[in-house]
């Protein structure tokens, strides 16, 4: 890697820690293990963040736009559309389309790390990244909708609670950790979620990204916007040389010269930082 890609990936770094720190900055939760509850949790970051992590200052929107969506209680609500939420998402879209996973969300951040582990790696399957659109669809908004418990309640934010790995880290894990009395509540669905998030860790060691890639509906949501955001990369193919340096570093596993501005990719330009004739801009 070049010493101007070392410099961009090192910016890249410090903006993810920055950002998980700004997120996360209720130091006060992590001494008592007491959820924030001031006038920031009405408000939605960007990135995935679970809203019972000891240290969130603001709400996730994945989580929110379930809760909303949960009031609908088997019916069709149109007071049980998150207008707000989704439309915070599609302006961030908008204008950087998903570069926020690449820049800013603390799961895709740990994900990155894990994978500078040396080992043998490994590209997937490429249908693989159906499923995050799946997830989207279903867990978070027909599931918490329309799946009633028995008496008829909605059962709730489908994807945090059987799914979201991001939760079960920042808030289903630290939470017992900080309240022993909390350890006696733990069951078979936390046995569940856990073993999705070790699985998905493991995993980061022999693939990149593999829940952004795969799973995450906040992806999903944001790699549409790839094709339209006011920010966007071009590639000159006719000064590319077809090193395959970008497609190498590239967090997501993309063939760059193919797929640069395709819905899942994440803009953090290492690709460009790494290009020896500079045809990426």
């Amino acid at each position: 890697m070049t010493n101007k890609a070392n410099d961009g990936l090192k910016i890249r770094r410090w903006v993810q820690i920055g950002s998980a720190i700004a997120g996360n900055g209720y130091l006060k939760g992590f001494k008592t293990g007491d959820i924030y509850q001031g006038p920031l949790k009405k408000n939605c970051v960007p990135f995935l963040n679970c809203y019972s992590c000891p240290g969130a200052l603001c709400s996730c929107p994945i989580g929110a736009i379930q809760s909303i969506v949960s009031e609908a209680n088997g019916k069709f609500d149109l007071n049980a559309i998150p207008y707000l939420v989704i439309g915070f998402l599609m302006l961030v879209g908008s204008l950087v389309g998903r570069a926020v996973c690449g820049w800013a969300c603390p799961f895709g951040f740990l994900q990155d790390l894990i994978n500078k582990i040396p080992s043998k790696k490994f590209k997937g399957f490429n249908w693989l990244k159906y499923l995050k659109y799946v997830i989207l669809i279903v867990f978070v908004f027909i599931l918490p909708a329309f799946w009633l418990d028995e008496f008829g309640y909605s059962e709730g934010p489908s994807f945090c609670k059987y799914i979201c790995p991001a939760g079960t880290l920042e808030g289903g894990i630290l939470l017992p950790l900080l309240k022993p009395d909390l350890r006696l509540m733990l069951g078979k669905l936390f046995t569940w979620k856990a073993s999705i998030l070790v699985l998905l860790l493991v995993l980061s060691v022999f693939f990149k990204r593999p829940f952004c890639r795969w799973l995450c509906p906040l992806g999903a949501f944001y790699g549409p916007f790839n094709r339209i955001s006011l920010k966007q990369i071009s590639i000159n193919k006719d000064a590319c040389v077809q090193c395959g340096k970008c497609s190498k570093v590239c967090p997501m596993d993309l063939n760059v010269p193919e797929e640069i501005n395709s819905s899942d990719c994440i803009r953090c330009f290492d690709c460009k930082s790494e290009c020896p004739v500079k045809a990426i801009n």
